[in-house]
């Protein structure tokens, strides 16, 4: 039996209830891909089920929800082995096994072709967090070129990507940022307008976009979605993605006060679907060219999944963390 390296959460915990051993390699079914994984992003979700707020995960359980790599095994025939491909979503890491490990067995429905020369370090960022951003702007948020979008949360991997997604389909593109020293880190992704924010940035806003803004991207949650629903303009929208505030719900909700007149609040929360309606051999091609920056906080080796987490849970990275296998 063909053995591989995996990370393995066993139960909730800190960073150190990741247990790196040996388990047998996946077989694949008709249907379903086996890729070898080459690298793989970090993401906050995978922290939360980590310290087991993702009541639907059943331990033992391999975590991560994207993977780049090489086809190792396709049975249905769909794809050729050694075809460079990434997968994300769909119940990986979650439902079964995901990319913390040499091998992961997905769906062929949520893998697509990559044609690139950028490394795998690169690639590795890419899948989740294009997709989110992607579908963020232009599923949720419907951007459309001239508009002025403030991304809440701006520093986080999502924001500075949805930045230069953003820049690139020449939208204004305003984001925040707790730290001024972060503020060439936004610039450099393509940000026009950066606020420091306290906590609260309506007034702000009112002084240098009195109008507010036409769309609003919350990364930070509900600890600043009241304030961000300040920031729009009537006819406006704000879409919640993101959660780095790490608080879930609101302890009092009430909608007529909340939400301004004539503003739009919604979500995004894609799925393998929109994973593959993600142009991302199209951002890849851009991000290889260098017409989309691509910010690269730290890279691990499988290995260190424990120090990556840490990480992750101390908001130290300056981008997003990539794990190469």
């Amino acid at each position: 039996m063909a053995m591989m390296k995996a990370a393995v959460l066993y139960e909730a915990g800190g960073p150190e209830a990741l247990k790196v051993e040996s388990r047998p390699v996946p077989i694949p079914e008709t249907g379903q891909i086996l890729i070898a994984v080459k690298a793989f992003g970090l993401n906050r979700s995978e922290l939360f089920t980590r310290q087991g707020l993702s009541p639907d995960v059943k331990f033992p359980r391999v975590l991560g929800i994207e993977a780049v790599g090489v086809v190792e095994q396709a049975p249905g025939n769909e794809f050729k082995t050694g075809d460079m491909v990434a997968t994300a979503m769909g119940g990986m890491g979650r439902q079964f096994d995901g990319s913390y490990a040499e091998y992961t067995c997905v769906p062929a429905r949520q893998v697509q072709t990559l044609k690139t020369s950028l490394g795998w370090d690169v690639l590795g960022s890419l899948p989740e967090m294009l997709q989110t951003s992607w579908g963020s702007l232009f599923k949720s948020l419907q951007l459309k070129e001239g508009e002025r979008l403030l991304i809440r949360g701006g520093t986080t991997s999502v924001g500075l990507a949805a930045a230069a997604i953003a820049k690139s389909r020449r939208a204004f593109v305003a984001a925040t940022t707790r730290r001024p020293d972060r503020e060439t880190l936004l610039r450099t992704s393509g940000v026009d307008q950066v606020f420091i924010d306290t906590g609260s940035i309506a007034e702000q806003v009112k002084v240098v976009c009195p109008g507010g803004f036409d769309k609003v991207l919350e990364l930070i949650g509900t600890t600043t979605l009241l304030d961000s629903l300040r920031c729009v303009k009537q006819r406006g929208i704000v879409c919640m993605t993101g959660m780095v505030g790490n608080k879930w719900s609101f302890d009092n909700f009430s909608p007529m006060d909340a939400i301004p007149t004539a503003v739009s609040l919604t979500t995004y929360d894609g799925g393998p679907e929109d994973f593959m309606l993600t142009p991302l051999d199209e951002l890849v091609e851009e991000a290889a060219a260098g017409r989309l920056h691509v910010q690269i906080g730290k890279t691990f080796r499988l290995d260190e999944i424990v120090e990556a987490h840490h990480c992750m849970e101390e908001n130290m990275a300056g981008g997003k963390i990539v794990v190469l296998v």
